[in-house]
């Protein structure tokens, strides 16, 4: 395993105040793919079920999955100003999420504590990426999955193209994405065979990675409980 693949220094723009904001703006318009990421999570969830967002920003998916179902769901980001946002849409939704502040490397969770783990678009940008799937790992009940929905560095300029088209924001920042993909992003992201290393080193199984033209979806299972 590389050392580049087990820490490195967070280069990005840091999520906090006016950066935050503007990123919760344009992410907002998105809102759609939130709303169909939450329904599909939702249809195989048991009523109950404790859920975990790592790196939720402005909490839009965690917000759109407690419309769906009687779940306790929590949220945990780096990003104070995120964190604050995520809070307010919660309480203008009148739903019910504990959003707290955290590093994903070093969750403030106990053992087995959730039954179901979402990171979409931010394990790219975890300094301990190793770290992160360890605890995302140890939070996770037995039987209990993660799912990582991230960008692939293979990814080509024109899925990038496509995909940031689809997102309908507008020239301006239609360019800023643009450019933040190709010169920020896909240097940070891993391929499917850089994942395939992090969870060599963990105890998930079974595994599944998907791929499709920009991005990558993993399914991580703490086990399987046995039928009694």
């Amino acid at each position: 395993m590389e050392t580049e693949l087990i820490q490195k220094p967070y280069r990005g723009i840091g999520m906090e105040g006016l950066t935050a904001k503007w990123y919760a703006s344009l992410t907002a318009k998105s809102m759609d793919d939130f709303k169909a990421l939450a329904r599909r999570v939702a249809d195989t969830l048991p009523a109950g079920a404790r859920v975990l967002e790592v790196a939720p920003g402005p909490g839009y998916f965690a917000i759109e999955l407690a419309k769906l179902g009687d779940y306790r769901i929590k949220g945990l980001d780096i990003s104070r100003t995120f964190v604050d946002i995520a809070q307010k849409n919660a309480s203008d939704a009148r739903v019910d999420i504990d959003f707290r502040h955290g590093n994903a490397s070093a969750m403030p969770f106990a053992s087995r504590s959730s039954d179901f783990v979402l990171c979409r678009a931010a394990f790219k940008n975890f300094s301990e990426p190793l770290r992160a799937l360890q605890e995302m790992y140890r939070v996770l009940d037995t039987g209990g999955r993660a799912v990582i929905i991230d960008l692939r560095k293979d990814a080509s300029v024109e899925s990038i193209d496509r995909a940031v088209s689809q997102m309908h924001i507008g020239s301006v920042n239609g360019l800023i994405t643009k450019f933040t993909f190709r010169y920020v992003l896909l240097k940070r992201a891993y391929t499917k065979r850089d994942f395939e290393q992090f969870v060599d080193q963990t105890a998930f199984n079974p595994v599944e990675i998907d791929e499709n033209d920009l991005g990558l979806e993993l399914t991580l299972h703490r086990g399987r409980r046995q039928a009694s």
